[in-house]
């Protein structure tokens, strides 16, 4: 597992990871969420052994990196897809890197199929877009069939067919029992690949747990309703202490009682109900709330307004459960 204890890192006076503590255990797509400058790259570099705590601990397996007996057959880790020597091929690079850590040369051919560079193996790095840097960054990662995976935006700049096939590596790497430990500002993409999150903002952190369990903790759902008498109803729940907006004529919305009983109340009136929905919060929602006050960069956007308008059938429940299986020899 990956194991972080009281993890601080300051560069001068400015505190980039503060005092965080968490676990990350196998058989589950960790994402590792927050806005720029949150302290989710030095969080990463600590974990690899790239940037040194101020104080505090991290460890993966039971030890401190340095401290592996093979790194790259324990941790596989994308953090920077352009440090790559560009005149070198991609089978150069990774034969390289499999040499100089005892790996099986034959593993670089099943990793370049793994990862779709079977048929650039021979291009210079330098010629590669964006996306087969990543895709070449995967590469690395899993050249040693490692038991825990770092990935700090590995869907940067691939197209969608690509970002499909992360997300699908990503769970099947988890349901084999290995860790995966991903950061994204895809929330989207990062609510469809997750079983867990921790949500980091200004180096502390806002929220942890299944993605379920976060999203209700900062939001809820949306009951709208649409009615030729939506002032009547509108009084009606007034009067039962139900607070109501109305985003447009004929129609409310509300968040403090759920449609069951909004349409227990309108039948029980003699209220025509036109349309009675409820729109479920999304990871969207939750994390611009969570990190709402927590953003390094601010901007002039009105919160709920970056998006619409926004269909409620688009708008759907997530309930994602963390895979336990363990990997076999």
């Amino acid at each position: 597992m990956i194991e972080a204890r009281g993890l601080t890192k300051r560069y001068g006076d400015k505190v980039a990871v503060d005092n965080i503590s968490f676990t990350v255990e196998p058989g589950t797509v960790t994402g590792f969420l927050g806005p720029n400058g949150a302290g989710k790259s030095t969080t990463m570099r600590m974990i690899m052994g790239l940037d040194k705590p101020t104080t505090g601990t991290v460890t993966v397996a039971g030890k401190k990196y340095k401290d592996l007996n093979a790194p790259l057959c324990t941790v596989g880790a994308l953090l920077d897809a352009k440090g790559l020597h560009g005149s070198q091929t991609a089978r150069t690079h990774l034969t390289q890197l499999a040499v100089s850590n005892g790996i099986p040369v034959n593993r670089v051919d099943k990793v370049l199929d793994m990862t779709g560079l079977t048929s650039v193996a021979k291009k210079r790095v330098k010629g590669f877009s964006l996306g087969m840097g990543q895709r070449l960054g995967i590469a690395a990662a899993l050249l040693g069939d490692p038991d825990i995976l770092i990935f700090d935006e590995p869907v940067n700049g691939l197209d969608p067919e690509g970002v499909i096939w992360v997300r699908q590596i990503c769970r099947s790497l988890a349901a084999e029992g290995r860790i995966v430990f991903i950061s994204s500002h895809l929330m989207g993409e990062m609510a469809q690949t997750a079983d867990r999150l921790i949500v980091i903002g200004r180096g502390r952190i806002l929220s942890t747990g299944p993605v379920t369990d976060v999203i209700a903790s900062a939001t809820c759902d949306t009951v709208r309703v649409a009615s030729p008498q939506a002032t009547d109803l509108a009084d009606l729940l007034a009067s039962q202490r139900i607070a109501v907006e109305t985003p447009e004529r004929g129609v409310l919305t509300l968040t403090a009682a759920p449609a069951a009983r909004i349409g227990e109340l309108a039948a029980a009136h003699g209220i025509v109900l036109h349309e009675l929905t409820t729109i479920k919060a999304s990871l969207e929602d939750a994390y611009l709330e969570l990190t709402g006050g927590n953003t390094e960069y601010n901007t002039s956007i009105p919160r709920g307004q970056a998006d619409q308008p926004v269909a409620p059938a688009a708008r759907v429940a997530l309930s994602l459960t963390p895979q336990t299986s363990r990997r076999t020899p």
